[in-house]
């Protein structure tokens, strides 16, 4: 018992000094606070030269960050704008870099691909007539079929229709005779120099055994240099009439 009392009598000791040092420490804490709040007093119409140490120290933070949020807008955003420019426009001076690089290494392969082109264009502007050579056409497919011992009933060239860089002459066709002679002329027709088409095409059944074949042939022609400033006035034109 006597043992016990000795330990109560030092945990009591001990719990009342831990309980005095918080309490100085919130006395310390609440003068500190009394003190700074007395230097915040009576600043109005005094020199802040001779404020207390508190306000001039809160007052120099604010300084700076004033200094700071006008030098952002002010001057920085613009640098960091005209930086993100430069970064955009660098990345495409990249992209373009790697695109003529790549252009450069395909350059070989390029050259030969557009020289088959040409030749590939040339070979079908040989299969187009001039005005002056399609008479000479129309010939061609009426002795095609007269060839085959075919009977014209009709061979009537239609109105030229002007397209962007050619022109487009229809012919209505009526022929009679044997089938295999309407399918060799047919044939004929593929295999002419020049482009022409069959369309529209329709076979009757005669009472003598025989086939008639309409059609509608097409055959098409460079445009004269006088068409081609026709149809360019006709575009212009109607180019102004449409802003009107």
């Amino acid at each position: 018992m006597a043992i016990a009392k000795v330990f109560d009598k030092g945990n009591d000791r001990a719990g009342g000094k831990a309980a005095g040092k918080g309490i100085d420490k919130v006395v310390e804490k609440r003068r500190l606070a009394e003190s700074l709040a007395a230097q915040f007093q009576g600043l109005n119409g005094v020199h802040p030269g001779q404020w207390p140490l508190a306000p001039r120290i809160l007052c120099g933070i604010g300084v700076v960050i004033g200094m700071l949020v006008l030098g952002y807008f002010g001057y920085w955003s613009s640098q960091f704008e005209e930086q993100e420019a430069g970064a955009a426009q660098e990345q495409q001076l990249r992209d373009k870099y790697r695109l003529k690089t790549a252009q450069a290494i395909n350059l070989d392969a390029l050259t030969a691909q557009k020289a088959q082109v040409d030749q590939y264009v040339v070979r079908l502007e040989k299969q187009l007539p001039s005005k002056a050579e399609m008479a000479a056409l129309l010939s061609d497919i009426n002795q095609a079929g007269v060839g085959r011992g075919l009977q014209f009933e009709l061979f009537k060239p239609g109105q030229v229709v002007a397209r962007d860089y050619y022109a487009e002459l229809p012919i209505d066709i009526k022929v009679t005779g044997g089938y295999h002679d309407l399918g060799a002329f047919a044939g004929d027709m593929a295999n002419l120099p020049r482009i022409v088409t069959l369309n529209n095409m329709e076979l009757v059944t005669n009472k003598d055994g025989t086939l008639t074949l309409n059609a509608v042939a097409k055959t098409f022609r460079y445009l004269d240099q006088d068409e081609v400033a026709a149809q360019k006035k006709a575009a212009e034109e109607k180019k102004k009439g449409g802003r009107k």
